[in-house]
């Protein structure tokens, strides 16, 4: 605390015990099986403000489609962002592809090695580059993530940063993850401070019991942490407008059927580019004309859904006047596309699309 002189904990203790219970407790997940320092950047961005479980499916359909930073680059940018639905936050994926052109263009294709170097591309911040130059390359570089920074507090005895001494304390955290370093295993080091804070070190109801550190934690868990963010609740209504294009017959066949879609326009704050199903002038859906109802979080708000089936002549009438494209488009090619996570979430619901990954709320979408 303030005032109070910290006693230096036993590091070389902690480094043996949290890499102890690291290799035996360890996740199995695809990314920790390459030292690939493109597949770990790809890791590292799904990996912010997203759970391990949603990012695992969209990884490996990523990195499939996606091998290498060169085939990531000469990608189109509707492309990149079809493989991130269900991922939110697209804004990463924007900065991700951006990334890999211009490393494309300016350094050859290859990544550079060091994090001070990491951090000079678009949307690699202190933490990215840190995880990308220690477990790709072993630089002796603390990764100091809200798991990390959790974990060190608690250890140390200090309160979680609030906004007026977030600067200050979070340089004291990042000093004190550096000193705490196993310079000759960074790379597991650094993935096991973060395995702690997401397995046992966590935000709330910790299981101080089986952790590793607990012989040497000031807190064993009680910690003062800011209270989390109240989330605001919003009503929303969209169109559920599909056809069968005659064009290609009427046995009604999914890869005959059309749905209709409208771009977000570019300059759009939030998801700008996606496509969307119609808005709905008024979201108050009356019960015999609702198909359904979903519930769809974005950052901080809960939006609660409401879904009605309108006819081809009744959209212009129901629906908002777009301010980007609005088209038909086969339900085969919509698959494919940039969807926004509220619109492949209907379409699956309503069985026009197959489910998404494990069906999930995206955390946020900007």
């Amino acid at each position: 605390m303030a005032g109070q002189k910290d006693i230096a904990p036993p590091f070389a203790t902690l480094r043996r015990a949290l890499l102890l219970w690291y290799r035996k407790n360890r996740r199995d997940l695809p990314w920790r099986k390459s030292r690939d320092p493109y597949a770990i950047w790809v890791s590292e961005i799904m990996l912010q403000q997203t759970r391990v479980a949603v990012v695992i499916e969209r990884y490996q359909a990523f990195v499939e489609r996606f091998p290498t930073l060169l085939a990531l680059a000469l990608a189109p940018e509707q492309e990149v962002l079809a493989l991130w639905s269900g991922l939110g936050y697209y804004r990463r994926a924007r900065m991700l592809h951006k990334a890999a052109q211009y490393v494309t263009e300016t350094q050859h294709g290859t990544l550079p090695t060091t994090a001070a170097e990491l951090r000079t591309l678009p949307g690699i911040g202190d933490y990215t580059a840190a995880a990308i130059a220690s477990i790709a390359h072993g630089e002796p570089i603390a990764v100091v993530d809200g798991n990390v920074e959790r974990v060190v507090c608690r250890l140390a005895g200090w309160e979680a940063p609030t906004k007026t001494q977030s600067t200050a304390l979070r340089k004291r955290v990042a000093e004190f993850a550096q000193q705490m370093l196993d310079r000759l295993h960074v790379g597991d080091f650094n993935q096991a401070m973060m395995e702690l804070g997401a397995l046992v070190c966590t935000p709330r109801s910790p299981q101080c019991l089986t952790c590793p550190l607990r012989k040497h934690c000031k807190t064993r868990g009680e910690h003062k942490t800011a209270p989390r963010a109240r989330m605001r609740s919003q009503e929303a209504g969209y169109a559920l407008t599909v056809r069968t294009n005659a064009a290609y017959g009427k046995d009604g066949s999914r890869s005959q059927r059309e749905v209709l879609l409208e771009q977000r326009p570019a300059e759009a704050t939030v998801m700008p580019g996606l496509w969307e199903l119609p808005p709905l002038r008024d979201p108050a859906v009356p019960e015999s004309v609702l198909r359904l109802t979903v519930r769809h979080a974005i950052m901080q708000v809960n939006y609660y859904v409401r879904i009605r089936t309108v006819f081809e002549d009744d959209v212009e009438r129901l629906a908002i006047e777009p301010a980007g494209e609005r088209r038909w488009v086969p339900l085969d090619t919509a698959a494919t596309m940039a969807l926004t996570g509220l619109a492949r979430k209907v379409l699956a619901r309503t069985h026009l699309l197959p489910a998404p990954p494990l069906d999930t709320v995206a955390p946020g979408t900007p």
